[in-house]
């Protein structure tokens, strides 16, 4: 596919969230897809297409449904990981994925440095040498100055840098990042946008963005349109 081996492939993914006994929502009608590694793609639609969903099941955050169709299948570098235990598919996404989120997620007593070293701890790596990676992380972003700044001394931008960071710093082959501008004024979102595009570009990193904004999905190589939990088209945006 595109020259480059698949890192991500799914077939047949399928969820349902039920409300009660009576009330249902098809979340994902059956979605199949391929990325690359080294793209960077967007996954766009309107609220309740079922884009979040659908990142949330790539990411190993959630399980698709085996009942109701043709069993789904998620592999990532060809590996089939669906059915991996809830503790391998933690350590997984400890060691080979990072994800941004458009709330931050941030501790809010805890330092810039303390919050990204926190993921680097999650992935096994001692406290002194968690504590350098999340400076190096930082420094990735621009943000060494602000290591010991906690989150409300932060601007909305160093808040979500600290969250890229974050992402950054077990140097995932995947990043997943869910409406990472939604909450960022016109210059941050340009700001978080073209570091994100640098990643992709210089690290070789994988990344999947979920957004309605166009302009995000404008800065990506291909836009996957998503609308009733069914992939509407795939739109090509840059070579």
């Amino acid at each position: 596919m595109m020259g480059k081996p698949a890192l991500l492939e799914a077939r047949n993914l399928r969820k349902t969230y039920r409300l009660s006994r009576r009330n249902q929502v098809e979340a994902l009608r059956g979605i199949d897809l391929e990325i690359a590694a080294g793209e960077m793609v967007a996954i766009m639609g309107p609220s309740g297409s079922g884009k979040s969903t659908l990142m949330h099941i790539l990411g190993l955050l959630h399980s698709p449904d085996r009942n109701g169709g043709a069993p789904p299948e998620l592999r990532i570098n060809g590996d089939e990981v669906g059915g991996l235990s809830d503790r391998v598919r933690t350590r997984m996404r400890a060691d080979t994925m990072g994800f941004v989120f458009q709330s931050y997620n941030l501790v809010p007593t805890l330092t810039a440095v303390e919050n990204v070293a926190l993921a680097a701890e999650y992935a096994g790596i001692s406290g002194s040498k968690a504590r350098a990676a999340a400076l190096q992380a930082l420094n990735w972003v621009g943000l060494d100055g602000r290591a010991k700044h906690r989150p409300m001394e932060l601007s909305g931008g160093e808040q979500q840098r600290v969250a890229i960071a974050r992402s950054l710093v077990n140097e995932p082959m995947l990043l997943l990042a869910d409406e990472p501008t939604g909450n960022l004024d016109t210059a941050r979102s340009v700001e978080v946008l073209q570091m994100l595009r640098r990643f992709n570009t210089e690290r070789g990193q994988t990344l999947v963005l979920v957004t309605h904004d166009p302009e995000v999905g404008g800065t990506c190589d291909r836009i996957i349109h998503m609308r009733d939990g069914v992939v509407e088209g795939v739109e090509r945006r840059s070579a």
